[in-house]
């Protein structure tokens, strides 16, 4: 999917909306636990409640590999009834990969020839040769964390060297020779504020994956005001918010309730934007 694609489907969903799908075994729908596969089956009621609403799907590699073999396939199962079901979905692996060598080469290949997914999350701080692996797949995304949420944040990526440059605008400054905005992205939390516009003097023109809005406290209208530039450029997601909304049988109305009320928010601006 290219930056292009994104945009068309963001302008004609007027949607930014990206839903995590952080699926606990143990915070879903008991009734789902019948099943023969309940978090491939809660996958399936949520994305088919909220599609209409958003235009991305992230999810967390950690919370179907904590299940093992039952949950890598489900996983594997969830992406491919996405891309099937719903083609215009851009899919990213939340994974966070780091390593370099043949260590990242297959980390890149489980993640855009096996899963198939359109991105892949990573840590760019083992450098250039950590990275590259993953861009060497046209139309595939890497998303590199830049500006966290949480707390330990500060530990690193805020420190500034002598020269006052802080750690996260030196990953902004030198990754942009790795790639350009048609394949990177970076990951900016929700909860920064008035620091995507620092994000922004450097990156004007890159899609940013903006984690945070939601249960963790993020405030989509600062993102926006600080943010969105003139192709958008953000994609906002929300997990527990939407997904965990009810745990009733009516989990996926509640979903899609919740879904589309951020989309309805998220319309607001972009009908500015596009107007």
């Amino acid at each position: 999917m290219t930056k292009q694609d994104l945009f068309d489907n963001i302008k004609k969903k007027k949607s930014f909306l990206c839903i995590g799908l952080d699926t606990d075994i143990k915070k879903i729908p008991s009734h789902l636990l019948e099943e023969e596969d309940p978090i491939y089956a809660f996958n399936v009621k949520i994305i088919d409640a909220t599609a209409k609403y958003c235009v991305a799907y992230k999810p967390n590699a950690a919370f179907y590999e904590s299940m093992g073999i039952k949950g890598i396939i489900a996983l594997e199962k969830t992406i491919e009834y996405i891309r099937t079901k719903y083609p215009d979905q851009f899919i990213i692996l939340d994974a966070k990969r780091g390593d370099i060598g043949n260590t990242s080469e297959m980390y890149a290949a489980s993640a855009f020839e096996h899963l198939k997914a359109n991105a892949v999350t990573v840590a760019p701080y083992m450098g250039e040769d950590s990275v590259t692996p993953f861009l060497k797949y046209p139309n595939k995304w890497v998303i590199l964390l830049a500006l966290t949420s949480n707390k330990g944040s500060n530990d690193f990526q805020l420190t500034a060297d002598a020269n006052g440059e802080r750690l996260f605008e030196k990953v902004l400054k030198k990754s942009q020779e790795w790639a350009t905005d048609e394949q990177l992205m970076f990951v900016v939390g929700a909860t920064q504020g008035e620091m995507f516009a620092d994000i922004r003097r450097y990156a004007p023109n890159h899609f940013l994956l903006v984690p945070g809005v939601g249960a963790q406290g993020g405030n989509l209208e600062e993102v926006v005001k600080y943010g969105m530039n003139d192709q958008c450029g953000l994609l906002v997601n929300s997990s527990r918010a939407i997904i965990y909304a009810d745990d009733s049988l009516d989990f996926a109305f509640a979903a899609a309730a919740e879904a589309e009320k951020v989309q309805k928010e998220m319309a607001v601006y972009l009908d500015k934007l596009i107007s």
